[in-house]
């Protein structure tokens, strides 16, 4: 079951809908254009059923195979969102949307999915039921969350879910995968410190904050250092200071401090919240100020289920013959993981190649990822259900 010879004739015509998608990237959960294209296109395929605005503004396609009554419903899911990031590919379809872009690869994951279902719907070589999930609001919004509260998995019988997200740094063709705990869960916190302003020349008349925020910006890392196992995956990191003063001569009244979370297990999760607590409002006690601290839970971890796990890896096997089945746990988030806490399930990563890593400026999915991305859907379909 190598890559299917029908893919690389629907290339050009994937390839298009994914750089009409990067030309055009929206956001969050305002991917009105996008959702409305897959729609549109997934209706011209003669999908079954296709259903918009689910989770806000996701959208459903469902395939049924030869044989519906007794197979299985599985889930496989793209996300739709761009990022707030001012292009810098240079390429003709870069962005025609000032300050944002596809940073992430979402306009091909999007478009592998949607050349999957004009496949599935074309051949139906399967006995069951395929699900195809287009999320929105990937990067920070919940979009799957949503989807799952909107009751998308139950509405439509889905027993298992299925999610890919191409790699830089992974040749392209190859993929990736591990059984367990595959992406980090991601919290947030903001620490108002509040102290007494002043004159800079005055400091003994003062409470300064900034050196206040220094002590709990430096303490906050023996979190990981001397807190929390050294077996155990954590990072905190403190990524925005703010004053309410930008003049060279003020000690300012009050700082915040902005950052971010990512750990691995939901007992270090809880350990690492209460200590960034302790420490913020300890120092500044300490020292003579005020910390309010508030901490906000985000993505959960994702965890991928082992039998799931071994059977996308043995479909990716098939369709490229090279699948690292041990890769390392990352410790960026993914809201796929609201889907795979309520399914059974697996994320895979395909190689992007020698590109810039996502999020970066210069990022560009690689469209010769296209036919292997898109095998991998299809053959999730046809090898989990098989007809008969």
């Amino acid at each position: 079951m190598p890559v299917k010879n029908r893919f690389a004739e629907l290339l050009p015509e994937i390839t298009g809908w994914r750089r009409d998608f990067h030309a055009h990237p929206e956001l969050l959960f305002d991917v009105h254009r996008t959702a409305g294209r897959v729609a549109e296109l997934c209706r011209s395929f003669g999908c079954d059923e296709v259903v918009e605005g689910i989770g806000r503004t996701g959208v459903v396609a469902v395939i049924k195979g030869r044989s519906d009554s007794k197979g299985r419903v599985i889930g496989l899911r793209a996300d739709m969102d761009a990022l707030p990031i001012k292009e810098q590919t240079g390429v003709p379809y870069a962005s025609t949307v000032p300050g944002k872009m596809h940073a992430c690869g979402h306009d091909g994951h999007t478009a592998m999915l949607l050349g999957a279902a004009k496949y599935l719907a074309e051949t139906r070589n399967f006995d069951g039921t395929v699900v195809c999930i287009f999320q929105p609001a990937e990067e920070g919004g919940g979009g799957g969350r949503e989807m799952v509260k909107d009751g998308m998995l139950s509405r439509w019988n889905v027993q298992e879910v299925y999610g890919m997200h191409n790699m830089p740094g992974i040749p392209v063709g190859h993929f990736a995968i591990r059984p367990g705990p595959m992406m980090a869960a991601a919290d947030q916190f903001e620490i108002v410190v509040t102290g007494k302003g002043g004159h800079a020349a005055k400091p003994h008349d003062c409470v300064d904050t900034t050196v206040v925020s220094a002590h709990i910006i430096v303490a906050l890392q023996t979190i990981a250092s001397r807190n929390v196992d050294p077996l155990k995956q954590v990072v905190v990191s403190v990524c925005t200071v703010e004053t309410d003063s930008t003049a060279h001569n003020v000690i300012p009244q009050v700082v915040k401090l902005k950052g971010t979370v990512r750990t691995m297990e939901p007992k270090v999760q809880d350990q690492v919240q209460e200590r960034v607590c302790q420490i913020a409002e300890g120092t500044a006690l300490a020292l003579g100020a005020h910390a309010e601290v508030h901490y906000q839970r985000g993505y959960p971890v994702t965890v991928n289920a082992p039998e799931n796990t071994a059977f996308a890896a043995e479909v990716a096997r098939n369709v490229s013959g090279h699948v690292d089945t041990d890769t390392a746990p990352l410790m960026g988030a993914e809201d796929f993981s609201f889907m795979l806490n309520e399914r059974p399930g697996a994320y895979i990563f395909l190689g992007n190649g020698d590109t810039a890593m996502v999020h970066h400026p210069a990022y560009n999915f690689d469209d010769s990822a296209i036919p292997f991305g898109s095998s991998w859907y299809a053959e999730m379909a046809e090898t989990r259900m098989p007809a008969a």
